[in-house]
């Protein structure tokens, strides 16, 4: 069983980091699609995303703004924390079949509010920066050692 443990703000110093990668699938596309009801043709229509300047479908912007809250979530600070705000902006686009990792370093704390500030950088598995960006998080009260969740196997016919 896979365990997820978190940080508490005690444990937490600037320059402590942690990364998180996941490969974009075309399931990943169309539910992400479904799922926030973006169904612009250049994640989902490969004969239309041929006609634009990326010359195929790319996932959504946010599917990478998702994998920073699943680090933040999943690895630093981990479960019991509270992900307060985000800035991102994005550099380049995931393509099908990219790999994106994650990494989060942590800048700056506040002790009163528990709150920790985290610098997020994504890169694809050709080093080339996809996104970069500043979170704020409430780091968790208390240590914890959590099974992670079990997701539902889900089949989407392909193109």
């Amino acid at each position: 069983m896979n365990m997820l443990e978190n940080y508490t703000l005690a444990e937490l110093n600037p320059g402590v980091t942690a990364t998180y990668s996941k490969t974009l699938t075309y399931e990943d596309v169309v539910l992400f699609a479904r799922c926030s009801g973006d169904v612009n043709p250049i994640h989902l229509d490969a004969e239309y995303a041929a006609t634009t300047p990326f010359g195929e479908p790319i996932g959504h912007g946010m599917w990478t703004g998702a994998l920073v809250s699943a680090a933040i979530a999943t690895r630093l600070p981990g479960p019991g924390s509270v992900y307060r705000s985000q800035s991102l902006s994005f550099k380049h686009p995931v393509k099908l079949g990219d790999t994106v990792t994650v990494t989060l370093t942590v800048t700056e704390t506040k002790e009163r509010m528990r709150l920790v500030v985290l610098d997020c950088e994504a890169h694809n598995q050709e080093g080339k920066l996809i996104a970069k960006g500043v979170a704020e998080v409430i780091a968790p009260a208390e240590k914890q050692s959590l099974p992670a969740g079990q997701l539902p196997r889900i089949t989407i016919d392909s193109q």
